[in-house]
């Protein structure tokens, strides 16, 4: 029992291994293709009269996002790609390039109008207003 080494510190000595930085290099290029990846963060906050959804989106543009409110999932899709210019470049290592994501949340009581987004800064902010909530549920009188 006293030759039992907790496996937390076991991981850690692993980690201490001295070619680390090699293996990261070669690990860059499917770090993107990993599931746990989401592609983006993003926020949903309540602020009473509507909800308020950031995403950050640095390096992205305008133009690659899309945004969308249907039936109370608003989905916000970004398709980044590489531009010409970058296209000719001979690079020896490259950790941005062309992906997508997309990242949805459902909004039960979200109004369909007077939706409005901006994008600032790298953070991209949709506003969307709640509408009162129509009762889905209909009394029957019995005879």
């Amino acid at each position: 029992m006293a030759s039992m080494i907790p496996y937390d510190r076991y991981s850690r000595a692993l980690r201490s291994w001295p070619f680390d930085e090699f293996d990261r290099f070669f690990d860059a290029p499917f770090a993107a293709l990993s599931t746990g990846n989401a592609g983006f963060k993003m926020n949903v906050e309540d602020a009473g009269t509507a909800y308020v959804v950031t995403a950050e989106l640095p390096g992205v543009k305008r133009e690659d996002i899309d945004v969308e409110l249907n039936e109370g999932r608003l989905s916000v899709s970004v398709e980044k790609k590489e531009s010409d210019e970058e296209k000719g470049k001979n690079y020896l290592y490259k950790e941005s390039g062309e992906w997508s994501a997309t990242r949805g949340v459902f909004l039960k009581d979200a109004a369909t109008t007077g939706l409005t987004a901006k994008l600032e800064g790298g953070i991209l902010t949709v506003n969307v207003p709640k509408q009162d909530e129509k009762a889905n549920v209909t009394k029957i009188a019995i005879d």
